[in-house]
């Protein structure tokens, strides 16, 4: 039975029980992103992640700024799943000031965009999608038997069907780097509830899994919000592969004690060398692998790369509440006014990563020639 509630201005709740799997495994198929509905009336529906797994919530959104919010406040999360819901979120906002008037379609459009592309600053995916609809929206006047509005939604539709497809062939591309056996460490949550569909990092496991490969993962809990635990875990124990939850400054140990053959992890942001911004503590799961001769992958699809930015030191590295290190989940664990540093990334250099595997297959060695050569990128980044 589902619970319909108002969830503020421009924003509904549904809350149901949670499907036991992901696209039909063990249980009902869940979307994280989807559009409910046709251009002009339709609307942006998405997990809650910020209460997973204990209750199973969909929000629906209908104005912009209940898009920003979910964006900003983690309900939606993961590079291609943000990347997903703003591109919904600028339909929504391109029809926000009446849709009789192209004009006035696409200036509406232009302001939702601004508006979206303050909500995080370190998914690329998040201004990727927002400037192929603002694209989207100029080439339209060539297709004038189109009305705009649905010219907006098709490609918003096709941004998060082409996500699938690149994350399930990500999963084809890195499925043959895990051996029937392995221990296999993952940080963060890159998985179905961080993309369209399937995952980046867990699409690897995912498809090793359905190919009869038994294999262990290792999840990080991840702090201080802990996707690990409450994401990665519960998608991995509802598709039945075998995994284990530790806490982040267990991986050490447990790469100590030979648990662990291949560390995969996603991606945020990867600049034209390689170098990978991640959710924090990738880059010390990084050096911890190198250390233990341990090889590190990170699975992204090419809308993930930012061949605008030569290095690592361009991307910029959100900087989020204190309060999720000191009250975090509602309790607090730090003296009342002790100083706080919560950077939400960091940056693992491409001298750490053994291969970044892509929809357009694997990127190995990591450097700047190779990926342009794999992504089919001819000129470098200026």
């Amino acid at each position: 039975m589902t619970t319909v509630r108002d969830g503020g201005p421009g924003a509904g709740l549904r809350e149901e029980a949670a499907p036991a799997g992901a696209d039909g495994e063990g249980g009902r198929a869940f979307r994280t992103v989807q559009w409910i509905g046709d251009a002009l009336g339709g609307r942006l529906r998405m997990i809650d992640q910020t209460l997973l797994p204990t209750r199973f919530i969909e929000i629906d959104c209908n104005d912009v700024e209940s898009v920003w919010q979910a964006i900003k406040t983690l309900s939606v999360r993961g590079a291609p799943a943000i990347g997903v819901a703003a591109a919904y979120g600028a339909v929504i906002g391109a029809r926000s000031r009446g849709t009789s008037d192209p004009a006035t379609i696409r200036e509406a459009l232009r302001e939702a965009a601004a508006h979206l592309r303050t909500s995080r600053p370190t998914a690329v995916n998040l201004f990727w999608a927002l400037d192929r609809m603002e694209a989207a929206a100029d080439s339209a006047r060539r297709v004038a038997e189109v009305p705009l509005l649905d010219h907006l939604l098709a490609e918003a539709h096709a941004i998060a069907d082409e996500d699938r497809a690149m994350c399930r062939a990500i999963g084809r591309h890195g499925a043959d780097l895990l051996a029937a056996g392995d221990g296999v460490l993952t940080h963060c949550n890159a998985g179905g509830l961080a993309t369209a569909d399937y995952g980046t990092a867990l699409a690897l496991i995912f498809t090793a899994h359905e190919q009869g490969k038994a294999v262990h993962v290792f999840a990080d809990e991840t702090r201080p919000l802990l996707q690990g635990a409450r994401l990665t875990a519960w998608e991995l124990a509802n598709r039945g592969i075998d995994v284990t939850l530790i806490c982040d400054n267990m991986a050490a140990q447990v790469m100590k004690e030979g648990k662990v053959q291949v560390v995969v992890v996603g991606a945020d942001r990867i600049a034209a060398n390689g170098d990978a911004a991640n959710k924090i503590g990738t880059y010390g799961v990084a050096v911890l692998a190198k250390a233990h001769g341990i090889p590190f992958y990170v699975a992204a699809p090419s809308s993930t790369f930012d061949l605008s930015l030569a290095d690592g030191s361009g991307i910029p590295i959100e900087e989020r509440d204190p309060r999720e290190i000191t009250e975090g989940f509602g309790r607090r664990t730090a003296p009342e006014g002790v100083g706080v540093y919560n950077p939400a990334f960091d940056v693992t250099p491409a001298a750490l990563i053994t291969g970044i595997v892509t929809e357009r297959g694997l990127v190995r060695p990591v450097d700047a020639a190779t990926i342009r050569a794999v992504l089919g990128t001819p000129q470098a980044a200026s």
